[in-house]
């Protein structure tokens, strides 16, 4: 089915011909007469017609022939509903019925055999000291990466192995696990088995096809790499971002057509059409993408957008689900899958890695997965595994033989362990010791002891017998025409999308064109006198610049979508043109309404000249500008590919567009070293061009006294522009002719540029790959003294909470009535101190909806119910001082270290009475506790960008939490992307905590059995918000297990199997409907639901002599305090974020040069009143650019920083205020230096008056519009 239209284009019977097999007939007597004289007529049609038709049968006895490509939304639906009704008991029968009619024929799918030999990936990278990103290494590397290009200096970067002399085979038809913990090179393997390594890293050996090396075809199309991370356009629904489909072979599909015709074969009408749709162009929703939407379980979800931070969506499970999807949906027959478990509950797990063995093993496809906590029967799956540890491969072969190596070499895995839990610990030096089983002999450390592949290798693939169709060597899958099409209809769905921002620009816009109007108001701008005309050109160049500086938008929005448009771009859906040109060209009808408004509004009110040709011709001019500037923004958009830099830079080409463009400094005083400036400044043309269209008009045509010339002519020579009318064509054709350059440099920038490196590389001094954790022995020794810090033990109850949100507007529409939709339906609980409760369900069961609402998070929708704190009504104010909310994203500032988050979140949450000795030792109790030692001086960085894997990361977040001291703690998903050793560690943490006798509530989507043990108590809810099992787990789940099996038809637990994934499938909603059941309504007729409600009565009432939570401050710290760790925080962030800071000290440098360059000397010149005009303008610049690049480089900085504020807050760390106090004062030190270096650079090349006083002043003046600005910003 995946074999894409990308084959090799020889004959078709050669290609898809088995020799070796006979093809067979079979007819079909006892069809229907009208369906056979239908089908025989379709039989009868040239091959190319009939695989475009096929009959379809909606209704029983309702046959019609069909055009496949007119098949309509519905009609496809339905044919996928009656070939798929339920993905879990469907898609492999599916599957089978296409293989057997491809089968029967006798012809042989293509298959991919996947080599990789003596594979070595290195990097090379700073080490220590010199990894931390501050200002001052930031300037050193510049300085000695320089040096090093010159060969002066050697490099001082360390090398550092990723993989070390790996190599194996990937066999086609069998599902290969890829399993290792975090920073063992998992991700860099399956990168260089899909060819997407990135090219500063050093890589020998080779990897190959069917015998072919990676030059030989296009790697990116035959194979599909799923990254971990998941990068999609947040205003487009699941079913947009599944894109750009797969075709199925035409020349496979002919051929097939033409053996079944000679055979006398009639297929399964619904199969038929299906293949048939699979196999043609143009249909961007076709079969391919409902189909995989349906086994992904994302019907649901197919119509709602994917959302980001500013806009909501979809949750992060079903995020992960669109990533697969966007690729299953290709050509690809060779999976690489990199983590794809992470946000996903186990049974989901289980159903899509089913899926995909089913296509696997079916189709003869070949794939890799890597997963973190596969659950025993997700496991169970996998036909062979590969086990990497510190880049080298300790086992490669099939699973069933995995557990007798071991015990070959001396380990055993105990019975309720799960087998992906002990080959992680076994290959760990801090853990392999408790496995050892040969007691008699003295255990020393085994590692890297993988079984050797070389015989297999030795023999070399045979290329003939590679299918000419395996190996795809077209470059992408449709026509230029369709690519074009499909990219068009998304950036119109996009701009549909977005159209608030457009919205909002109109509306700007009406309302500076009102302020303009009252500003230059014709009745106050005579035109009798050059000072007249000075005031007129000054209205004509705030029109230019209001109308270029109008698509600054298209900067950040171009930044926002390069990620996605990378990691498209990179898989071959599209080339770059392809991109570029809808996103140009479906914005000029948005230039056109602007430039309306704007023109339309201000021109006779101004009082510009009154011929309305001039006002056509003004119009013509400003949206040629306006086009110019979006396609310059663009353009420096593509080469900053940050916002930081993009700003800076953009601001900086801006800036000598416009100060040489004519009107800040005329032509005659600009520098004959300069003079090359003025001529290639698109600013220049436009000035003249829109001034002669002006001054050339009637109402300037009278000549003054004692001139010869009239007054518009006078008027543009003194500000040195050419006074011919034919220069307004030049003007036009200079525009356009820029638009073409700024577009096709955008062009090229999309095609060569990658995404920056600093963007997706690690820095090494966080991901030391053998920093590894200490064992379960030494942490259960170890003392907890930091977490004996007195605390009162609390109890939180809720009864017959509700939770609901207005009815989205898309449900609506769909004919719902009622006006809220119900999240929560009346839930019940209690958690007590000591105990260990889980809270569990299906994605969108209301998990995390659950605990945002007992933990106070929830600022929007109705909450219904009764909540209280041992016995007393909850009060927000006080909850805060004795919770901790472990959040499921987790938040940190990404510039300071793991120790000094630490060390923040204690001088901040814990009381006044705690001294320093007491919090520096918590601080490190807490990092032994949760095994963060190895990493203190690591910087915490972004998620997925650099920094803490994604597990350091997750016991940070605890780490955090813990360190406050609270009673009741609140963790989403605790264990969610991490390995199962890494879950492990995080789990005794949790286990430690609890111990102290803290209340803890966990989410958790796919626990092991280990995992599962660890808690006390279950809260059960299914999709919906309803709760249907609330009680103590008991031993190995006993309690669990016997109250699921006393429900008619539920299916005994099979021995070993995880209770948590069994009590997950045997309570679905497949499950309901098949048994007949409401589990909701069964748990509330239960002995244990009563018993429940009574533990709630009971813990609702105040024990005898305690008292309500109080505390005599809202904060914990005193506000002087609060303000000096924001402060100190902020010290840190600033010092180690040089693309914020060096970049900007680097740009005022250059812009200092710059205008000192251009305005050489004029602060000397005061004979006329151009020589103040241009000394003014130098000053407006400084102003001006300066201001603009502050507040455009800041806004990235403080929307990372924000979302920490927003945890911080909440976590009742500190108020607004503080916060905003550090942000302010911070930048006090960096913005005098600022100006400081402009200030002493430009004062003395332009020459202005040398005088102490004046001197402080221009600095003064400096400083404060770019701090107003900044603040701004």
């Amino acid at each position: 089915m995946e074999g894409g239209d990308n084959i090799l284009r020889v004959s078709s019977s050669n290609i898809w011909r088995n020799s070796g097999r006979e093809v067979f007939s079979t007819s079909f007597h006892d069809e229907d007469d009208e369906d056979a004289l239908k089908w025989a007529a379709l039989e009868k049609l040239p091959t190319y017609r009939r695989i475009r038709r096929g009959i379809l049968t909606e209704e029983p006895g309702h046959a019609r022939e069909i055009d496949i490509k007119s098949l309509g939304v519905m009609e496809r639906k339905n044919l996928l509903e009656r070939l798929v009704k339920i993905a879990e008991d469907d898609n492999e029968k599916f599957l089978l019925k296409l293989k057997k009619r491809i089968d029967r024929v006798g012809i042989d799918l293509p298959t991919i055999e996947v080599r990789f030999e003596h594979l070595n990936v290195d990097a090379e990278a700073y080490v220590g000291g010199r990894a931390l990103p501050t200002i001052l290494n930031f300037s050193i590397n510049f300085f000695e990466g320089f040096l090093n290009y010159l060969h002066v200096l050697p490099s001082r970067k360390k090398p550092l192995s990723i993989l070390h002399d790996v190599s194996g085979i990937i066999n086609p038809g069998r599902m290969t696990l890829l399993l290792g913990p975090p920073s063992s090179g998992k991700t860099s393997l399956l990168l260089a088995l899909g060819g997407k390594l990135d090219s500063d890293l050093k890589v020998s050996g080779k990897v190959t096809y069917n015998g072919h090396g990676m030059n030989e075809y296009v790697p990116q199309r035959t194979s599909a790499y799923i990254s971990q991370h998941d990068l999609h356009i947040g205003e487009l629904t699941c079913e947009r971002n599944t894109g750009f489909l797969s075709k199925m072979s035409r020349d496979m599909l002919t051929e097939l057509a033409r053996r079944e015709k000679e055979a006398n074969i009639k297929p399964d009408p619904d199969l038929d059409i299906y293949m048939k749709a699979v196999s043609l162009e143009g249909q961007m929703a076709s079969v391919v993408t409902d189909y995989v939407l349906k086994i992904l379980g994302l019907e649901v979800c197919a119509d709602t957008m994917v959302g980001d931070e500013m806009v909501r969506g979809i949750s992060g499970g079903q995020k992960k689900r669109v990533t697969i999807g966007e690729m299953l949906v290709g050509p690809a027959r060779a999976l690489f899958m990199d983590e794809i478990s992470t946000g996903l509950d186990s049974s989901t797990t289980y159903q899509i890695v089913n899926s995909i063995k089913q296509f696997i093993h079916i189709l003869q496809g070949t794939a890799v997965i890597s997963l973190l906590q596969p659950a025993p029967e997700t496991y169970d799956l996998f036909d062979d595994i590969i086990l990497l540890s510190d880049g080298q491969i300790v086992y490669e072969g099939p699973c069933e033989n995995v557990l007798e190596f071991f015990e070959y070499m001396g380990f055993k895995c105990p019975e309720r362990k799960g087998v992906t839990d002990f080959l992680q610990e076994v290959t760990s030096k801090k853990d392999q010791e408790q496995y050892w089983a040969k007691r008699d002999v003295p255990y020393n450390f085994s590692f890297h002891i993988g079984q050797k592949l070389g015989d297999e290798l030795a023999v070399p693939f045979d290329k003939a017998k590679s299918h000419p169709a395996a190996l795809t060597t077209k470059k992408y899958g449709v026509s230029k025409k369709e690519l074009l099409k499909a990219l068009a209809s998304r950036e119109y769905l996009l701009m549909k999308r977005n159209s608030f921002v457009y919205i909002f620009k109109f509306t700007q816009l009406i309302i500076i064109a009102l302020i303009a109007m009252t500003v230059f108001l014709r009745t106050e701008m005579p035109k009798k006198t050059t000072a007249d005309g000075t005031v007129f050109m000054g209205a004509l160049f705030y029109s230019i610049m209001l109308i270029m500086f109008n698509g600054y938008a298209e900067l950040a929005m171009t930044i926002l979508k390069l990620p996605t448009f990378y990691k498209q771009r990179d898989l071959l859906f599209f080339p770059a043109w392809a991109y570029s040109l809808p996103t140009w060209i479906l914005k000029i009808p948005i230039t056109f309404v602007e430039v309306v408004i704007w023109v339309f509004i201000t021109y006779y009110v101004i009082g510009f000249d009154p011929n309305v040709g001039r006002l056509f011709k003004m119009y013509l001019l400003l949206l040629f500008i306006n086009q110019m500037a979006s396609g310059l923004f663009r353009l420096i958009g593509a080469l900053g590919r940050n916002m930081i830099v993009a700003n800076t830079f953009g601001s900086f080409a801006l800036l000598g567009v416009l100060v040489l463009g004519g009107f800040i400094l005329s032509r005659e005083n600009i520098k004959k070293w300069w003079i090359w400036g003025y001529w290639a400044s698109p600013l220049m043309y436009v000035q003249n061009s829109i001034a002669v269209n002006e001054f050339l008009g009637s109402s300037w045509r009278h000549v003054p006294a004692n001139s010869t010339e009239s007054l518009g002519v006078i008027v543009l020579k003194s500000r040195g522009l050419f006074p011919e009318a034919y220069w307004y064509w030049i003007g036009v054709g200079a525009s356009i002719g820029y638009i073409f350059l700024f577009n096709s440099l955008f062009t090229l920038a999309l095609a060569y540029l990658n995404q920056r490196g600093d963007e997706i590389q690690r820095s090494a001094s966080s991901t030391s790959v053998t920093s590894r954790a200490g064992s379960v022995s030494e942490v259960s020794q170890k003392k907890k003294r930091g977490m004996i810090l007195p605390f009162e033990p609390l109890s939180i109850t809720f009864d017959d909470v509700r939770y609901a949100v207005d009815m989205p507007q898309e449900m609506k529409a769909q004919g719902i009535p009622e006006d809220r939709l119900e999240l929560l339906k009346g839930v019940s609980g209690a958690f007590r101190p000591g105990v260990l409760t889980t809270l569990m369900g299906v994605s969108g069961a209301g998990k995390t909806t659950l605990m945002d609402v007992l933990a106070g998070r929830k600022t929007g929708g109705y909450i219904e119910g009764r909540i209280t704190i041992s016995g007393y009504p909850k009060k927000q104010e006080t909850f805060t001082r004795v919770a901790g909310y472990c959040e499921q994203t987790d938040i940190h500032s990404p510039h300071v270290t793991v120790y000094e988050s630490l060390q923040y979140s204690a001088w901040l949450r814990l009381s006044l009475d705690v001294d320093s000795a007491s919090k520096k030792m918590l601080v490190d109790e807490v990092m032994e506790l949760v095994e963060l030692t190895p990493l203190k001086e690591a910087l915490v960085g972004l998620p997925g960008v650099n920094g803490l894997s994604t597990e350091q990361r997750k016991r940070l977040t605890i780490a955090v939490e813990l360190i406050a001291n609270p009673s009741i703690i609140f963790m989403d998903e605790p264990t969610s992307g991490l390995d199962a050793r890494a879950a492990a560690i995080v789990m005794r943490t949790v286990r430690n905590t609890v111990d102290t006798g803290r209340t803890v509530v966990c989410t958790i989507h796919q626990p092991s059995i280990d995992i599962f043990d660890a808690f006390d108590e279950l809260f059960l809810l299914k999709r919906g918000g309803e709760e249907i099992y609330v009680g103590p787990l008991g031993r190995h789940s006993a309690h669990l297990i016997e109250y699921f099996e006393g429900i008619n038809g539920i299916s005994k637990i099979k021995a070993g199997y995880n209770p948590a994934t069994w009590m997950l499938e045997v309570t679905s909603a497949a499950q309901e409907s098949a048994l007949g059941v409401n589990f909701a309504e069964v748990y509330k007729n239960s002995d244990l639901y009563r018993r429940n409600k009574d533990l709630i009565k009971d813990l609702s009432t105040p024990p005898p002599g305690s008292k309500d939570i109080y505390f005599p401050t809202q904060y914990s710290q005193a506000f002087f305090i609060q303000c000096m760790a924001c402060l100190w925080k902020q010290h840190l962030s600033y010092w180690r974020n040089p693309p914020y800071n060096a970049v900007r000290f680097l740009f005022t440098t250059c812009i200092a040069l710059l205008l000192g360059t251009i305005f050489w000397d004029l602060g000397s010149k005061r004979e006329t009143q151009q020589d103040i005009f241009n000394a003014m303008g130098s000053m407006y610049v400084a102003v001006l650019f300066l201001g603009i690049q502050n507040a455009g480089s800041v806004q990235p900085v403080v929307a990372i920083e924000r979302i920490v504020f927003y945890r911080e807050r909440a976590a009742g760390m500190y108020s607004a205020l503080p916060y905003a106090f550090g942000q302010v004062v911070i930048e006090l030190p960096y913005i005098f230096v600022q100006t400081l270096i402009y200030g002493v650079i430009v004062y003395a090349m332009i020459g202005f008056e040398w005088t102490v006083a004046k001197f402080l002043w221009y600095l003064f003046l400096c400083t404060s519009p770019c701090y107003t600005s900044l603040s701004t910003g």
